[in-house]
């Protein structure tokens, strides 16, 4: 495969063309330095065939922000620890040289005083105008600090300095964001000025360094709009990058522009933007450049990042989330097994939201993602004979650790295909790309010791035969005994997702969860007048935040009603009746006219019953403690296979 082969970038060779692009993990330690969890996370990428590695967001100076950081001499060894690893595997490392776009040293003060109000309103004055306001002394000061951090990476061993061209750099680019008249701003040669400048004193700093350029597009709308603010639009990018080749810069990387208040921007749940949207940038600027270029988004699958390379679009891959879901892409295209590879769904749960809600990167599909120090898959000693009953996402999971453990396993499963809940989770609109997770399942289980036992259950008498049951049987939806819930107008919302019942016409959801909203979008989608039902104050509360814009956007274009704050009182032949009590207004209740009153409200464990069972039966998935989402299918499964 082409993205296997060698790369020259500046005076180095990449191993291979498979990039992990800079991402925010929350790995770091409070001073910045590269920690365990970090460096396990770094050390297996490189030891799943990753040719180049960048770490994200790395400040040169003490920030109250949580990013990795590389200032000090003590903070050194940390670095140099990961890059001799990344090294025993052949992999270079690189480091995202980055300054956060307010006033580090002012806010460091107020913190310092403990006036937390004054710099919270600092962080966001400086976060709109603080380029506009920093002196060009204190630009100088920017210069200087990077400078230093540069010469510490080159100590520490590492291989490449990524300019980070979005955040201040980007900003300071964009003519949507720099308004300043002096030297800095207005024209394009103005504007480009600092980032060329800082091009200039890492070529002296640090000469046998690589120096990659991450190069943020501001790219146009549908509307006429335009996605992004933190860069430059297509045509001064092209002008741009021939000026940092020709300054001096070894590598181009070229990514879809920041700065917008949505990380769904640059970082694009499924369905939200098209495969590879970045790539056709990426193309235009390495038609102009002789320096290898890079380019990331929404690269899924080997073959689509196999294309992009052979077709000459860009040199270098960049897999962010592709890599959390399987750090081992390189190895497997190596090992002819490409089809084996667990291809990430886009559905941000374990990556982008936890870094929004300040939690640490992790994966919900790989368990070990995060977790590198301590989840790891350990040989059995003895081998067992093991039954896993439901081949749903828990069962599927469990039966892939068990098997690589060594276990014999056997699943049952009472349907005739594998999916469980996924086969109506990806129903709605937009979430068809969680079918992958079964292709995964089905690739590799194929070859493991795994035995398929479709359209059969598990009964007592059989049970005997094996040394443990991991169940996997999954919950259901359940209908309140609210009066009327048994009238043929309602159906169940997982039966809606099925296709085993219908609804048309006025159809009333009850329930505002995720499945409730979503079932709404999908009915809506079929023509039907929804309105939603939710008790809480907000709907979807569950989903990604980077989904939630194109989610409500959706809701409002097919005209969904939402009632919040409302209780479902009494279900009539051909009506509801509601009571709103949103707090502060006066209690009222009410009658909705409804054709088909769908249920969204909850969902009830089942576990089988094994009769008088003497050997381990373990519950995972929904049927375990309490019913999940996939994050926890998959965690509650591999934990408890690899524990036989």
């Amino acid at each position: 495969m082409k993205i296997l082969e060698p790369v020259k970038v500046g005076r180095l060779t990449f191993k291979n063309r498979i990039m992990f692009p800079p991402l925010t993990t929350g790995y770091e330690e409070r001073d910045g330095s590269i920690g365990e969890q970090s460096f396990r996370f770094y050390e297996r990428l490189a030891r799943g065939g990753v040719g180049y590695i960048v770490i994200g967001d790395v400040a040169p100076l003490a920030t109250f922000t949580p990013t990795p950081k590389l200032f000090r001499q003590d903070q050194l060894s940390t670095f140099k620890r990961l890059a001799d690893a990344c090294h025993r595997y052949d992999c270079k490392l690189g480091i995202q040289l980055f300054h956060p776009e307010y006033d580090v040293d002012a806010l460091n003060a107020l913190f310092a005083q403990g006036k937390m109000d004054e710099a919270r309103l600092k962080v966001k004055h400086d976060m709109q105008f603080f380029i506009n306001e920093m002196t060009e002394e204190q630009i100088e000061t920017i210069l200087r600090h990077m400078e230093a951090c540069a010469r510490l990476a080159q100590e520490a061993g590492v291989d490449c300095i990524e300019i980070h061209g979005d955040r201040l750099v980007g900003s300071l680019c964009s003519r949507l964001l720099n308004h300043r008249t002096d030297s800095y701003g207005g024209s394009f040669t103005n504007r480009i000025r600092f980032a060329l400048a800082l091009v200039e004193r890492l070529k002296k700093a640090v000469p046998d360094m690589v120096i990659d350029y991450k190069l943020p597009v501001i790219t146009p709308l549908k509307d006429g709009g335009l996605r992004g603010k933190g860069g430059l639009e297509i045509e001064e990018a092209e002008q741009f990058a021939l000026l940092l080749e020709k300054n001096g810069v070894d590598t181009i990387h070229v990514a879809q522009a920041d700065h917008t208040g949505n990380m769904a921007d640059t970082i694009p749940p499924m369905g939200t933007q098209p495969y590879g949207f970045i790539v056709s940038c990426a193309e235009k600027i390495k038609k102009l450049v002789s320096i290898p270029i890079s380019c990331v988004g929404r690269i899924v699958t080997p073959e689509a990042a196999e294309a992009i390379v052979t077709a000459g679009k860009a040199d270098i891959i960049g897999l962010g989330r592709s890599l959390l879901a399987d750090p081992d892409f390189a190895l497997k295209c190596a090992e002819g097994r490409a089809h084996c590879v667990r291809t990430c769904i886009m559905c941000n749960k374990g990556c982008t939201d936890n870094i929004q809600n300040r939690a640490f990167l992790s994966c919900v599909l790989n368990a070990e993602n995060g977790y590198e120090g301590s989840r790891q898959i350990t040989p059995a000693e003895p081998k067992k004979q093991i039954a896993v009953v439901g081949a749903g996402i828990a069962g599927l999971e469990a039966a892939r650790v068990a098997a690589m453990k060594g276990h014999a396993v056997t699943i049952y499963e009472k349907s005739l295909k594998i999916g469980g809940q996924i086969l109506i989770a990806s129903v709605p609109p937009r979430k068809e790309e969680m079918m992958r997770i079964l292709n995964y399942y089905e690739a590799v289980l194929a070859s493991l010791p795994v035995t398929f036992r479709f359209g059969a259950t598990l009964s007592p008498e059989e049970t005997s035969t094996y040394d443990a049951i991991l169940v996997a049987t999954g919950a259901r939806n359940t209908i309140p005994p609210i009066k009327g819930h048994d009238l043929p107008l309602v159906v169940s919302a997982w039966d809606i997702l099925a296709r085993k019942s219908i609804a048309f016409g006025k159809t009333v959801v009850i329930g505002g969860g995720l499945v409730g909203v979503e079932t709404a979008e999908y009915l809506a989608h079929q023509g039907c007048d929804v309105t939603i039902i939710e008790m809480l104050d907000t709907i979807a509360r569950e989903e990604s935040g980077t989904i939630l814009p194109t989610l409500t956007a959706e809701l409002d274009a097919y005209h969904v009603v939402r009632h919040t704050n409302t209780r479902l009182e009494e279900i009539h032949a051909d009506s509801v009746t509601v009571t709103d009590s949103t707090p502060g207004q006066e209690s009222r209740t009410f009658t909705l006219p409804a054709d088909f009153v769908v249920m969204a409200v909850g969902a009830k464990k089942q576990i089988p019953d094994f009769g008088d069972c003497h050997i381990p039966v373990i519950c995972i998935g929904d049927c375990g403690e309490r019913p999940g989402n996939i994050d926890h299918a998959v965690k509650s499964a591999y934990d408890a296979a690899n524990a036989l």
